[in-house]
């Protein structure tokens, strides 16, 4: 099948393409980019007036699936990640089985084959179970296509086991995503602890959980040389840590999710666990340095941590609920809302943040609209306001703070390896 996108604004960080052009697509290729193409296609998107940019990657997401798929499923996720303009999404292993062996692997990625709209990149367990006591078999699951090892949803608390881990990814060629949270010192809190946890008598999580455990897996980065990723960072020393990771050299990279760098626990209203997630939401001061690491490059890339539960789960109290909110189908508009529409980022950054980055991360040759590469595509309307609405998302997942709010930025085509998966 051949595609021909005319007359849009293309985006392109690997190139530095900024201005309107045709940009043809051919056996899932993109096989021609330039002004005025005369070129016959099977479809034809008239473009003009949109802009055109390669999908975007997200390196962390949930999709529940296998053990909870009352929350979500490989299909309703990929659905999710096609609606919001994502092309290749990396599920993270806290599942039930854990994604922590070659089979388990195997398995998620013949469901990618069968039903995911967008490419599939799983992330394995750095431990069996993601219990912290006994590796898992990092290796096969690298021969097998795990993208990377986490133990996301937590930390590997033993040292010398997750060291261990380190080299093994090392050798298997793949990184480590670190979720930093020193599980003993953060205890039973739920929010971030400041006047609003005290307010609403709710046991707080502080700064330090995070930037313990961020500054030990850099540390460990350094002495072992795997490439280290730190994901969803939410507090201003994290950044600093990351900056210092690379000034000394260290093969260390950093995500933000919109919800960190667009809130703070002041615009938690009430006892509304669709505020709830992990890491919390933080100060203004912590957003701040957020928006100056993304601004001066320290942080490397935008993911979601979309995390799906059900209506029940969240219906109960913040105390009792799950963390985790949903964010494929709103991580654009809130990006380019926050970032471009007041100049902290341009739109060309907030581009490469979201699909070249991501995909430098990985090792993978997405996230280019070069002639020759896979054609995995998004096209987006900025020119009008609109409020979210939960009830139209793709995801099973409703949990959302950001229902009602004003945004720019819609996503109106995306395409995967050439086929149109979404239209708006």
């Amino acid at each position: 099948m051949s595609v021909l996108i005319k007359k849009g604004h293309v985006l392109d960080p690997s190139t530095g393409v900024d201005g309107i052009r045709d940009l043809y697509v051919k056996n899932g290729l993109v096989a021609a980019v330039g002004k005025n193409l005369e070129i016959t296609a099977d479809v034809v998107i008239d473009a003009e007036g949109l802009y055109v940019m390669p999908g975007f990657i997200d390196l962390h997401v949930h999709l529940r699936e296998p053990g909870f798929e009352y929350k979500e499923t490989i299909m309703t996720g990929s659905r999710a990640a096609a609606r919001g303009g994502f092309t290749t999404i990396c599920p993270m292993p806290n599942t039930r089985p854990a994604i922590d062996s070659k089979e388990m692997i195997e398995w998620l990625k013949e469901k990618e084959k069968k039903e995911a709209r967008v490419h599939i990149l799983p992330i394995g367990a750095v431990t069996y179970g993601q219990a912290g006591e006994e590796l898992a078999d990092i290796a096969g699951m690298a021969a097998s296509g795990a993208a990377a090892i986490s133990e996301d949803g937590k930390s590997v608390m033993s040292t010398s086991l997750y060291r261990e881990g380190m080299l093994k990814a090392k050798e298997a060629g793949i990184p480590v995503f670190a979720h930093c949270e020193d599980k003993d010192l953060a205890g039973d809190g739920v929010i971030n602890e400041g006047n609003v946890a005290k307010e609403l008598h709710l046991p707080g999580i502080s700064n330090a959980v995070e930037d313990i455990i961020a500054i030990r897996d850099i540390l460990l980065a350094k002495e072992t040389g795997v490439r280290l990723h730190l994901c969803h960072c939410s507090t201003k020393d994290s950044v600093a840590f990351l900056e210092w990771a690379k000034k000394e050299g260290l093969p260390v990279t950093g995500e933000v999710c919109p919800h960190h760098f667009t809130l703070t626990d002041d615009d938690i209203p009430c006892d509304d666990s669709n505020y709830k997630m992990n890491p919390p939401l933080r100060s203004k001061e912590d957003v701040q340095a957020l928006k100056e690491g993304l601004k001066n490059g320290v942080l490397d890339a935008i993911a979601t941590d979309h995390a799906p539960h059900s209506k029940e789960e969240k219906e109960k109290s913040f105390l009792h609920s799950p963390f985790g909110i949903v964010g494929l189908e709103t991580a654009f508009a809130l990006s380019y809302t926050e970032l471009v529409e007041p100049g902290i980022l341009t739109f060309m950054e907030l581009v490469k943040k979201l699909s070249y980055n991501p995909a430098d991360i990985l090792g993978i040759e997405r996230g280019s609209l070069r002639e020759g590469k896979a054609a995995d595509i998004v096209i987006v309307d900025t020119g009008e306001w609109y409020k979210i609405d939960k009830e139209t998302f793709a995801s099973m997942g409703r949990n959302t703070p950001f229902h009602g709010r004003r945004v720019k930025g819609k996503i109106k085509y995306t395409l995967v390896d050439g086929q149109v998966v979404y239209k708006d």
